[in-house]
């Protein structure tokens, strides 16, 4: 079988966490059912799990479930939080964590570079460190900015200089702006309903934005397998067809950048990961766990990965991987 890379997988650190606490305004930790949670306007958005503080728990779980190289990033709300100090700061610690992992175990972590996305002139600068001198071979960005949109000109600096190397950039969900006035506060529906509406808003204001047309060099990979993007693309498309204000800027379907994004496996039915396949292509499905995560399901996602024909499932495994990342 061929080789297993995880593109969608989360590491924190303690002194991460404590900064949250000490700067992270909204952001709170708390207590529930002996769990801690980090919440976000008071709706719990993240379980902190033991492994995602230890390096070798996680090399055993990869090796009992059978997965080679894990592409490892932080999670949100990552260092969008605290100022520029604060964040740029935590962002240089978090991109030499990771590197000093990657070099302890060079055939098994990978990482994705932490910027403070919010301070462009301080991102540009760490990605430029994180890549050249730390060996990071992607970069990781939320679906908003402490919600600010991605397609925000404050964040062009940001784009440009990931444009021209080319990188593979992990769209990860955070909580949506509103989770409040949504009432998302009971029942974790903020996990379930809104990650996948804050990458489905995000990618989708893409597409309609130009995003894709401006940048073609670098590679969005969509988490959670496009969110809800590969049911919808025929909406988009209809919207694009019926109302001006959906062409305001591109004249083509929206559905023909569907082959433009990349999608994990992050997905919990098998119909769902082949109606991504079906929408963007073999050639752009990745393997995804989000291990640590409580929902995180290394051997789940992956026996769902192995399910497919043959030349699906070697792609989806690592092929695809180790060509957008040049492994």
């Amino acid at each position: 079988m061929s080789t297993v890379i995880d593109v969608h997988t989360h590491m924190l650190n303690e002194h991460w966490l404590e900064q949250l606490v000490a700067h992270g305004g909204n952001y709170e930790l708390s207590e529930f059912k002996g769990q801690r949670v980090i919440r976000a306007d008071g709706a719990p958005f993240m379980t902190l799990m033991d492994p995602m503080f230890d390096y070798d728990k996680r090399i055993a779980d990869m090796d009992d479930a059978g997965v080679d190289m894990a592409i490892v990033s932080l999670t949100c709300p990552s260092v969008f939080w605290g100022g520029e100090e604060v964040s740029s700061q935590l962002a240089r610690y978090m991109n030499d964590d990771m590197a000093a992992q990657q070099k302890l175990h060079p055939d098994r972590i990978r990482y994705f570079a932490t910027l403070p996305w919010q301070h462009p002139d301080a991102a540009v600068a760490e990605l430029a460190r994180a890549c050249d001198e730390k060996g990071a071979v992607g970069v990781f960005v939320s679906a908003n900015i402490s919600g600010m949109s991605l397609t925000d000109p404050h964040l062009k600096p940001v784009w440009d200089a990931i444009d021209k190397r080319g990188l593979p950039v992990l769209l990860h969900p955070t909580a949506p702006p509103g989770v409040g006035e949504m009432d998302m506060q009971r029942f974790n529906l903020v996990a379930s309903i809104g990650f996948m509406f804050d990458t489905t808003m995000a990618v989708s204001r893409m597409i309609y934005d130009g995003f894709f047309d401006t940048y073609t060099n670098l590679k969005i990979i969509a988490c959670h397998a496009g969110g809800a993007l590969p049911y919808l693309f025929g909406r988009l498309d209809i919207c694009h067809m019926n109302m001006p204000g959906a062409r305001e800027v591109i004249s083509e379907l929206p559905s023909t950048y569907a082959d433009r994004i990349y999608y994990d496996s992050v997905t919990f039915q098998q119909e769902a990961l082949e109606l991504a396949i079906n929408v963007g292509g073999a050639a752009n499905i990745l393997f995804g766990s989000d291990y640590p995560h409580n929902i995180g399901d290394m051997k789940g996602c992956l026996s769902r990965v192995d399910a497919l024909p043959a030349d699906q499932r070697d792609a989806a495994r690592g092929k695809n991987a180790e060509r957008i990342f040049n492994l």
